[in-house]
């Protein structure tokens, strides 16, 4: 099973200060300003007998802006969302979509193919499949009865 890295174990705690922010942003702001904050792409992780897959939502990124690699044997999926910048000012009434840098890290099994890794990009989701090692898959074996 893939198990998650220390970044979503405080995914909570971040998504909590964000709110916080945002709501003393709105609260204390006379002018828009610029805003920075922890883009953290929510994920899927679900496996069949022959592959874990993993789908990474990651809308208003084009696939040159994401990068996935294995270091480690911990598969890192990263990129960064930018916010279009415009001259012009916008009196904002509501500001919720996030921007800026984020790094996903998921721990490999031992019995997956890294080498055999695929991922597609297809309207703002990012699928990653990973392959099992023929010797890890389950073997049925009937025994014949005599």
């Amino acid at each position: 099973m893939l198990d998650i890295r220390r970044e979503s174990v405080f995914r909570p705690f971040r998504e909590l200060q964000r709110e916080i922010d945002r709501l003393f942003d709105e609260f204390f702001r006379s002018e828009r300003r610029e805003r920075s904050t922890y883009f953290v792409p929510d994920l899927d992780i679900y496996e069949d007998d022959d592959n874990f897959y993993v789908e990474v939502e990651i809308p208003g990124m084009s696939k040159d802006e994401v990068k996935v690699k294995v270091e480690d044997n911990m598969l890192v999926i990263s990129g960064e969302k930018k916010q279009e910048k415009e001259t012009k000012k916008r009196n904002y009434h509501v500001v919720e979509r996030c921007y800026g840098s984020f790094q996903r890290t998921l721990n490999l099994p031992e019995y997956v193919d890294v080498d055999k890794i695929k991922a597609s990009y297809d309207k703002g989701v990012l699928k990653i499949e990973i392959p099992k090692k023929e010797s890890s898959k389950p073997r049925v074996i009937d025994v014949k009865i005599e």
